[in-house]
């Protein structure tokens, strides 16, 4: 049998002279130097590469949960949560994002349901979407009133304002959005259906996720 002893020195005056000082909260071993007097990680690990970090966040934007990247990467989640914080701060402001408004655009309106923690206390998200890019443009979280439309519709970018709107058959909708451009149709005309179909996408998967993420006591209807 072959045994290989290893010593360390200090990383910051390179004296021998050192000695255990336990754990850091993420189990690294720590020393401390008598000599120069300094307390630190003995084996530090090494830094992420900028393409792992670019490969991390290429798999949330592809809506793989927190967890789910954790286990296939094996890093912590506070190390992409820290990732995603610094990726947000340098992404473009929204309105940069909008294309400019044609006079033939539509922006399609409806609502999906939830509610927190119990079904009495209910929340709707009412969105609008631009049909020429599926981007949602505006959104308002309330109820059924005309008040929650009314932030709607304040909330809609100021050239989108003039497009063709369509929605289901709520009369808050047209209390609040223009009659000329308005108009209220059932889902067998087809000019709501990438709005319906964006709510189907968020319920079988957006939302599983964030579930996936809550702490337990915390309950959503994906109805």
């Amino acid at each position: 049998m072959i045994q290989e002893t290893r010593t360390h020195t200090c990383r910051g005056c390179g004296s021998p002279n050192i000695v255990k000082n336990g754990t850091n909260r993420s189990g690294s071993p720590q020393y401390h130097c008598k000599e120069c007097g300094v307390y630190r990680v003995l084996k530090p690990k090494q830094a992420y590469s900028e393409t792992e970090r670019q490969r991390v966040l290429r798999a949330c934007l592809q809506r793989c949960s927190l967890r789910g990247v954790e286990r296939i990467f094996d890093m912590a989640r506070q190390t992409v949560t820290q990732w995603i914080k610094a990726h947000v701060q340098h992404a473009p402001d929204f309105r940069e994002t909008l294309l400019p408004a044609a006079p033939d655009d539509v922006l399609e309106l409806d609502e999906i349901w939830s509610f927190v923690r119990k079904k009495e206390d209910p929340r709707w998200v009412w969105t609008a979407l631009y049909r020429r890019t599926r981007q949602i443009v505006a959104f308002a979280i309330g109820d059924r009133s005309k008040a929650t439309y009314l932030r709607l519709w304040k909330s809609i970018p100021e050239e989108y304002k003039h497009c063709h709107t369509f929605s289901d058959f709520w009369a808050a909708s047209k209390q609040v959005f223009p009659a000329e451009t308005h108009g209220c149709v059932g889902k067998e005309t087809g000019e709501t259906a990438h709005r319906e179909r964006w709510n189907n996408t968020l319920r079988q998967r957006d939302l599983m996720s964030i579930m996936r993420e809550l702490p337990s006591g915390f309950f959503f209807s994906t109805t």
